[in-house]
């Protein structure tokens, strides 16, 4: 926006940028509050606009499923137990589907495998010339692979069932695996769990702001996510203080 004021000889002229919020957003393929939140993700995407840039990171909640399940449950019913914590938590989010089945007969070793490959098609679409204007590739089959784990009970964690989710959204898995055995989305899934434990990143999903200011953990609603976002586009200078 470009304003002046003309009188006599004085011209006043001030210019003003549009103000751009990043975000780093934490989350874990195998995590259902991610699985559940992804919706306020998008909405908050949709919202903004060119206004906000989020930047997809992985951390490590689920990197040895029995190990956490059977020993953070232990006392909490074990599988039973965290199977019922799940029904209960996605009982009340009507957009998300939960198959009876999940962590019954079906049960991922870990969330690192998925990772790994979703971060192969990251690495991808940045090196692509892709259309900007929709959601690219990695974001989709991100949502696929939490899709084809929380509501078709798929094992995720199996390069085959990888492989074919990506494949039905239009990823060339012959590029897929050529980078994978360069070793290059290896040192990038290493810097995403490297950059949430600097962060301090308690759990998953996690969305950072404000060059690690603020921190929105867990499952936090729409509104909060918008409040936030809002207040840094009021004040965009970093070292200014925030209200919100």
């Amino acid at each position: 926006m470009l304003a002046f004021t003309c009188g006599g000889s004085l011209l006043l002229w001030w210019v003003h940028a549009m103000a751009t919020v990043d975000i780093t957003y934490f989350s874990d393929v195998l995590c259902v509050w991610a699985y559940i939140s992804q919706a306020r993700v998008n909405a908050i995407s949709a919202k903004f606009g060119e206004g906000l840039r989020i930047q997809h990171r992985f951390c490590s909640v689920f990197g040895d499923t029995s190990q956490k399940i059977s020993s953070g449950w232990k006392d909490k019913g074990g599988y039973a137990g965290f199977i019922s914590h799940l029904r209960q938590a996605v009982e009340r989010f009507p957009h998300v589907q939960l198959h009876p089945d999940i962590w019954l007969k079906t049960r991922p070793a870990s969330s690192a495998g998925p990772h790994l490959f979703l971060k192969a098609i990251q690495l991808l679409d940045q090196q692509s010339l892709l259309d900007r204007s929709g959601p690219r590739l990695f974001e989709r089959v991100t949502w696929a692979l939490r899709c084809a784990f929380f509501r078709d009970c798929l094992d995720i964690a199996r390069w085959e069932i990888q492989c074919d989710t990506a494949k039905d959204l239009g990823a060339v898995i012959r590029a897929i695996e050529q980078l994978a055995h360069s070793g290059l989305p290896f040192a990038a899934l290493c810097a995403d769990y490297q950059q949430a434990d600097k962060m301090r990143i308690e759990g998953s999903p996690s969305l950072v702001l404000n060059d690690g200011r603020q921190k929105l953990y867990g499952n936090v609603g729409f509104h909060v996510m918008e409040a936030n976002i809002q207040e840094l586009l009021r004040t965009p200078r970093a070292d200014a203080a925030s209200w919100c």
